[in-house]
């Protein structure tokens, strides 16, 4: 075999994706043993096949240039069909790729038609994108009624609470990012459709974790950045937007690559794509699509059934072990069905930043959030490193 360098385009893709015969602990990932990650939350590692795929991609981009861009292009439709499987949407037709969550969202912020004195109902514990984009319509005299997730018997309760006849549209997150309190997404979906009001779901902390069904949950919009338990990078998110919806969006970023004829570049009269491309203004980020379908492919082949009954078991191992511990108070709600992938707990007896700052130094990757620390181990995080983590704290020396 030739090497690295003189390689062609579809050896080097054989062998990224190439299966990998070894454990997922050993080989599909390579993190340095003094390393124990429990923050895919945040921003997770790369798997290897991953990495494999961006070093095949800039080694194919270095030495041939663009002569491979129509390859390039099967890649990014591969992708688009992945997501289309990961969320079960209709179409392929519905997934748009676009940057981050962020900018997602706020194409259906300040695409929506909205009319002085409507509302929106979100939750107080939201991350700052699905915050910031609503409040930023209040100059339009729109307001964002912000419920208390426990402030009910159940926290769809807390924002059926919120809802009037103003209503237009009900933004969540399918996880809160800090508590790490999961929704139940379907009986908010039926809500809505029962009420006429839009559904709009930041999935960031699901897709990858849990399985999530678009239709299931009648979403109308979805939106969820790839670098975190998508096992991505960063700078490239998928936005699903339901077909019936998709002309009700009015546009605010135009260019070469939403038109309905894109690819004739002569053509002088022109409207956007009937499809979910009408959202992609400009050109596409091909080494981050190279790099989340490889991840994809990764998920995919072990499955999400079995990676969330994983993840679900880590979550519960962690969930398990801390309530063992008197020293620890569990800030996650353990009930069935009402974690993910997130378990966030505070020592009782030593303040936040001293106990990260002992984790950290103990080679544990985590964050603090919602007034305590957050872990979020996946699907390929071994048990003994979670207890191995437990007994760190439960061993910490106060003072």
């Amino acid at each position: 075999m030739r090497r690295a360098g003189n390689a062609c385009y579809h050896c080097l893709m054989t062998i990224t994706n190439r299966p990998n015969k070894k454990t997922a602990g050993n080989t599909d990932f390579q993190l340095d043993d003094d390393i124990i990650y429990l923050n895919h939350a945040a921003v997770a590692p790369w798997p290897q096949r991953t990495l494999q795929a961006v070093q095949a991609f800039a080694q194919d981009n270095a030495t041939l240039g663009s002569k491979h861009y129509l390859h390039w292009l099967e890649t990014e439709t591969r992708l688009h069909e992945r997501l289309r499987a990961l969320i079960n949407a209709p179409s392929a037709d519905d997934i748009a790729l676009l940057k981050n969550t962020s900018e997602a969202l706020s194409v259906v912020a300040f695409g929506l038609d909205w009319k002085h004195g409507d509302n929106i109902v979100s939750s107080n514990e939201e991350f700052p994108s699905n915050r910031v984009v609503w409040e930023a319509l209040a100059r339009k005299g729109i307001s964002l009624r912000q419920a208390d997730l426990r402030d009910a018997e159940t926290p769809e309760d807390a924002l059926f609470s919120q809802v009037d006849e103003h209503t237009r549209l009900i933004t969540i997150s399918s996880v809160q990012y800090a508590s790490g309190l999961q929704l139940d997404l379907r009986r908010i979906g039926e809500f809505c459709r029962r009420h006429g009001i839009l559904f709009c779901i930041d999935a960031i902390q699901s897709l990858g974790a849990v399985q999530f069904d678009t239709q299931a949950c009648h979403a109308d919009f979805v939106m969820a950045d790839g670098h975190k338990w998508m096992l991505g990078p960063e700078g490239l998110a998928v936005f699903y937007c339901r077909a019936e919806l998709r002309e009700r969006l009015e546009l605010y970023q135009y260019g070469w690559h939403m038109t309905d004829t894109y690819v004739d570049f002569d053509r002088r009269d022109w409207q956007a794509a009937d499809s979910a491309r009408r959202f992609e203004c400009g050109s596409p980020n091909m080494l981050g699509i190279h790099a989340l379908e490889a991840s994809l492919a990764l998920l995919q082949e072990h499955g999400m059934e079995k990676i969330e009954k994983q993840v679900l078991a880590n979550a519960r191992l962690l969930i398990n072990a801390i309530d063992a511990s008197p020293s620890l108070e569990l800030l996650t709600d353990s009930s069935p069905s009402r974690y993910a992938g997130i378990v966030t707990f505070r020592h009782r007896n030593c303040d936040n930043d001293s106990l990260f700052r002992h984790l950290t130094e103990h080679g544990v990757m985590c964050a603090q959030r919602g007034g305590g620390i957050r872990f979020s181990p996946h699907y390929y995080t071994p048990s003994e490193k979670i207890l191995q983590t437990v007994a760190l704290i439960n061993d910490y020396k106060l003072g």
